[in-house]
């Protein structure tokens, strides 16, 4: 087992990280930024570095930097987190002639899995289904036109080194696809140096369900089960769930042995996912692998019992899984809220600033992750999240009482947050009852969430006239001389002269 890992990372994945560690006796490395030099991943770890200033361009993703550190200190493995360097490809080969253990996939899965054409190449030829459309990126306007009309409108025009929303188009009519082509391509070049896409088709009305895997060096592999995680805004998951609602046993045993081919054509070893998209038939297609650590893998391990972190570790260590397929099982349900430094009422906009006060969550089935601390400065650089809250119950009822409780617990001032917003989920009709999709926040919730305002907003417009109506009234009975005592007749006074009436 290894002595020394350094985390190259920061914010609450890397706090996650570090308590693994912690408990199987593994010294730790962190290294920050600048600007993060209080953050508690820094104070946390056994040894804190500096590898450069704010911006992640110049601190986080310097590769030589963290080899550097790496070098220095005698670490003798690296765990990524997710984002930044985790899945590319370039850190991994270096790790491996540097002889540091990087804590993932190695480049040839990263390679294979990174690219959507390659991946979609790759698992097709290990029989697994995919969403019909190219294999290869697509360059001309005429070849898109071509498959466009090949695999039927709508379709999706999709980065192939894409990720998180961006470089992605979603095409209806045919009069769009010339424009949507030169905008994909434009983002994919923005975001990820690379603006090479693909096309697909578009399933309406889908659901997204993941699957978690775990492979080790000796060719073993196991699913923990599917995760839902279809409530999403502008592509970006918010909210998590495990089991999913639509997901039967025998479709739980479809996908995992799916997911676990996909692995074992890339001689898959750590932590992976592969994501799907189920119609509403249950039909699941292959979307893509992450070759990483996943943000919500904790509504996983809360379910399955299984630390995935520490299985990361003794995998990379050489060590054989801890479990076998017979072992998993999934107990009771859980739910994930990733809390957001956000504005919900200004289209989510970042809110970064000075945590003022911060009380957060506890009692029973209650987990939150983060790499917070009252009086800590949210910085502008990063994903402004501060926490993923996840509640567990015996069943998704309770889950859902207890992530209410928990939300309503969390106390954060100095900076606007999402805990609102999620709150309203929590409460919407359609996700207590399970019916929604991936356009569940933008089609029906936002649409739910206005129509509620406007009806809202006219009963105070109709109470305040109320209120004002009735208070010039009192007012003007009691400047009438000579009036009896006794109940006081609105009626009888509305149309008095010098009282003015109201609308």
């Amino acid at each position: 087992m290894f002595r020394k890992i350094l985390i190259a990372n920061r914010g609450e994945i890397a706090v996650r990280v570090l308590r693994a560690c912690k408990e199987m006796g593994i010294r730790t490395v962190a290294v920050f930024s600048e600007v993060d030099r209080k953050a508690l991943h820094t104070r946390y770890a056994d040894e804190a570095y500096c590898i450069g200033p704010a911006p992640a361009r110049e601190s986080y993703l310097v590769i030589d930097k963290i080899i550097d550190v790496a070098k220095r200190t005698g670490a003798e493995a690296i765990h990524p987190g997710y984002g930044f360097l985790a899945e590319n490809p370039l850190f991994a080969d270096r790790c491996e002639k540097e002889k540091i253990k990087l804590i993932g996939p190695s480049a040839y899965a990263m390679r294979a899995m990174g690219s959507k054409t390659v991946a979609r190449k790759t698992v097709q030829a290990a029989g697994v289904p995919v969403v019909p459309g190219t294999v290869e990126p697509i360059a001309t306007e005429a070849e898109v036109l071509r498959v466009a009309k090949e695999i039927g409108l709508p379709v999706m025009l999709k980065a192939t080194a894409g990720g998180g929303g961006k470089g992605m188009r979603l095409v209806r009519e045919e009069s769009e696809l010339s424009s949507s082509l030169r905008m994909a391509k434009s983002e994919a070049k923005s975001a990820f140096s690379d603006d090479s896409v693909y096309i697909e088709k578009y399933i309406e009305n889908p659901r997204h369900v993941e699957i978690q895997l775990l492979g080790d060096q000796h060719g073993n592999y196991v699913h923990l089960c599917e995760r839902e995680c279809s409530i999403q805004r502008r592509h970006q998951k918010v909210v998590e769930e495990s089991p999913s609602v639509i997901v039967t046993p025998e479709m739980r045993t479809a996908m995992g042995k799916v997911a676990i081919e996909a692995a074992r054509a890339v001689k898959y070893e750590g932590a992976g996912t592969c994501e799907f998209l189920v119609d509403s038939k249950r039909n699941f297609y292959f979307l893509e692998m992450n070759t990483r650590l996943q943000v919500e893998h904790p509504v996983t391990e809360m379910v399955t019992g299984v630390d995935i972190v520490k299985e990361q570790i003794r995998v990379a260590a050489g060590e054989k899984l801890s479990i076998r397929q017979e072992d998993v099982k999934q107990t009771g349900h859980a739910i994930e809220c990733r809390v957001y430094a956000e504005d919900p009422e200004r289209n989510f906009m970042p809110c970064p600033g000075v945590v003022t006060s911060l009380r957060v969550p506890g009692g029973p089935g209650v987990r939150d992750d983060s790499g917070m601390y009252e009086g800590f400065e949210i910085p502008i650089y990063y994903d402004p999240i501060i926490s993923k809250l996840v509640a567990w119950g015996k069943d998704r009822t309770e889950a859902i009482a207890r992530m209410k409780r928990a939300l309503a617990e969390y106390v954060v001032t100095g900076v606007k947050t999402t805990i609102p917003f999620h709150i309203r989920v929590m409460n919407n009709r359609h996700f207590i009852s399970g019916n929604f999709d991936t356009d569940f926040i933008d089609k029906v919730f936002f649409r739910e969430e206005e129509a509620r305002e406007l009806a809202n907003e006219e009963v105070a417009l109709v109470t305040a006239a109320i209120q004002v109506f009735t208070g010039e009234r009192k007012r003007a009975v009691a400047q009438q001389p000579g009036e009896a005592a006794g109940p006081v007749s609105m009626w009888k006074y509305s149309t008095r002269p010098g009282i003015r009436k109201i609308g």
